[in-house]
């Protein structure tokens, strides 16, 4: 429901807007863009946001009662404002528009066929022109397993030696004993080689019926002419390629490419799936998944799809939709898709026939998907995308980064980084920042530095970037971060942790105030163990400093250790102990270490034996 405070201004404003294609830009009390949408009557559809009290959907009510203003931009065309949206959304990252949560782009088999004996590998960009692309895929996880399978069906190299500079250096190649192809003889040919290479690359681009009749023809070529073990080569072959294929499902006549896409809504989870059929055949899916209720709105879905096929590139030319997308905005999605494709793309919604089930087939694994989503480590699962949901996340946080900030005074300041991965804990991927800036004992210029460093490396080609990063700290904290996400353009969603005064978990703190999380038992407990699991990091990472600093400023009271020596005599020894009870000769081993020093180590700890009896 619309705020109160600014309701009457926002439905008069609204009801002046012109019945014109354009795009409605609304802000919060402090000027903030919260969402960006298009209309193809720009009145009609700002007004049902300070009119409509039920919207279906815990965010749509939410965003409505933070918008303090609206600007709006008249178009042209529908599709203009299409482009426009799109391109707003781009740039300022609304909190309240839906959107791809993982913002890399997609990846592609890729081989340099210029090369004498190119590899197949995988790759997220399109740059270079010397390569050839299949492609785009869902998943790096995909795109490995479609090599690999390439590489084992049709006896490709899948070891890490470079031909031909490394041919004739392999003695022992037990991948020639598994049926590769081996260039790494001398007797193996770059002909030899792309006889193979050109079996995979046939069977890439014109899927395996061609390919099939090809090698069925050679087969039978060879027995003629009594050529027995050729023969059985090209039926091994055959029998490798029909294992490949039939780990991908026939749904369509040969040659046919198509998308297809469905959506399955319910109050705990929504998702939306996209199937992606080529040359008839299901040779890949994916799944979005959302807060529960979220997806209701055509026109949300349609930004969300521009998105979707402005990441993949590739674009089919024809796409089957769900009633997900109403028969107004599938025209729209086919305008700009072809603009960008440059050649007519169909956007469907069909009601029956063939196209229908495959509609009805996307709408199920959606379906399903939920399911799964909800059953597997439902209690984690489901207790995320509740998270998400009373915080107003628009996407089910999946990784959860958390930082709290320890010190001894003005020494041994640093902030540590703990890692969430679907609610449980990744300590692989956890983090100490020792301040290099901070040179005093403040908190809140400590957690500056070390969210600043953190945030740098978003852009990194292989950076993790977190659906929510969480602060051990209240309000104070939490301005100081967003004053500086807002200030980097970082878009990633932040909350404080804040503890009552007997130092226990009790609230989050977003801009917007606190979210009592004291009822909601799994959040409470999810929350709890992430705050003391990042101050255990933090305090205990400290601490471990402070006693190595300890142990050093020990050793650096003896005549002739500095800080060097004394890192060198704890390294080499593993500890202050063992340095104690060492002989001269042992001593000595250590670099730098001359007998003068050894003989005042030993008397340095002789004589505070001596004074502590």
């Amino acid at each position: 429901m619309v705020n109160s405070q600014y309701a009457n201004a926002l439905k008069e404003k609204a009801s002046q807007l012109p019945l014109s294609p354009g795009v409605y830009i609304m802000h919060d009390s402090s000027g903030k863009i919260i969402y960006v949408g298009k209309s193809r009557k720009l009145r009609n559809r700002v007004s049902q946001y300070f009119n409509n009290t039920d919207f279906k959907s815990v965010k749509t009510d939410n965003m409505t009662s933070k918008i303090a203003d609206f600007e709006y931009i008249v178009c042209d065309t529908e599709i203009e404002a299409l482009s426009l949206e799109n391109s707003l959304i781009k740039l300022h990252k609304p909190k309240y528009n839906i959107k791809l949560k993982d913002d890399k782009s997609y990846p592609y088999v890729a081989i340099n066929l210029s090369e004498e004996y190119p590899k197949f590998i995988m790759t997220r960009s399109r740059k270079d022109n010397a390569l050839k692309y299949f492609g785009p895929y869902t998943s790096t996880a995909t795109v490995f397993g479609i090599i690999s399978t390439l590489d084992k069906t049709f006896g490709l190299p899948s070891c890490r030696h470079s031909f031909p500079k490394d041919k004739g250096k392999i003695k022992h190649c037990i991948y020639k004993q598994m049926g590769c192809v081996a260039p790494c003889l001398e007797t193996v040919t770059p002909e030899d080689y792309k006889f193979r290479l050109n079996m995979a690359l046939n069977f890439l681009t014109n899927g395996s019926s061609e390919l099939k009749q090809d090698l069925q023809n050679k087969m039978m070529d060879a027995a003629e002419n009594e050529q027995y073990e050729l023969a059985a080569i090209f039926r091994d072959r055959i029998r490798a390629i029909d294992r490949l294929s039939d780990k991908q499902k026939v749904v369509a006549n040969v040659g046919i490419e198509r998308d297809v896409i469905a959506s399955h809504i319910d109050n705990e989870i929504s998702a939306i799936t996209v199937l992606y059929i080529r040359d008839g055949k299901l040779v890949d899916s994916e799944t979005e998944f959302f807060s529960g209720g979220e997806i209701v709105d055509s026109s949300a879905v349609l930004t969300y799809l521009c998105e979707l096929y402005e990441k993949r590139g590739y674009i089919p030319k024809e796409i089957e939709s769900s009633n997900v997308l109403s028969k107004e905005d599938a025209d729209l999605l086919s305008e700009w898709l072809s603009e960008k494709a440059g050649n007519k793309v169909r956007i469907n919604i069909p009601e029956k026939g063939e196209k229908a089930k495959l509609v009805k087939l996307a709408e199920e694994n959606a379906t399903q998907k939920c399911k799964e989503y909800k059953t597997s480590s439902s209690r984690n699962e489901m207790t995320l995308t509740r998270l998400a949901k009373i915080t107003g996340l628009e996407v089910v946080p999946q990784r959860i980064e958390a930082f709290d900030i320890s010190n001894i005074g003005n020494e041994h300041i640093v902030a540590g980084m703990v890692v969430f991965i679907d609610g449980k804990p990744s300590k692989k991927d956890y983090r100490l920042f020792k301040m290099k800036y901070t040179s005093s004992q403040d908190d809140y210029a400590s957690m500056r530095e070390a969210l600043m460093r953190h945030i740098s490396h978003f852009s990194d080609k292989d950076a993790s970037i977190p659906d929510l990063i969480l602060l051990d700290g209240g309000k104070a904290h939490l301005s100081v971060i967003t004053a500086l996400f807002k200030e980097e353009n970082c878009f990633v969603p932040v909350l404080g942790m804040v503890k009552d005064d007997k130092h226990r978990t009790r609230a989050l703190v977003s801009e917007d105030g606190e979210i009592d999380i004291l009822g909601e038992r799994d959040i409470f407990a999810l929350i709890y163990r992430i705050q003391e699991e990042v101050h255990r990091f933090t305090v205990g990472n400290m601490t471990k400093s402070k006693r190595k600093t300890e142990k050093r400023s020990v050793l650096e009271n003896i005549k002739g250790i500095g800080p060097s020596k004394a890192k060198a005599l704890l390294d080499g020894f593993k500890g202050l102990s063992a340095i104690k009870t060492a002989s001269k000769d042992e001593l000595m081993k250590v670099k730098g270490v001359n007998e003068e020093m050894a003989e005042e180590i030993i008397e340095y700890f002789a004589k505070k034996k001596g004074e502590n009896k």
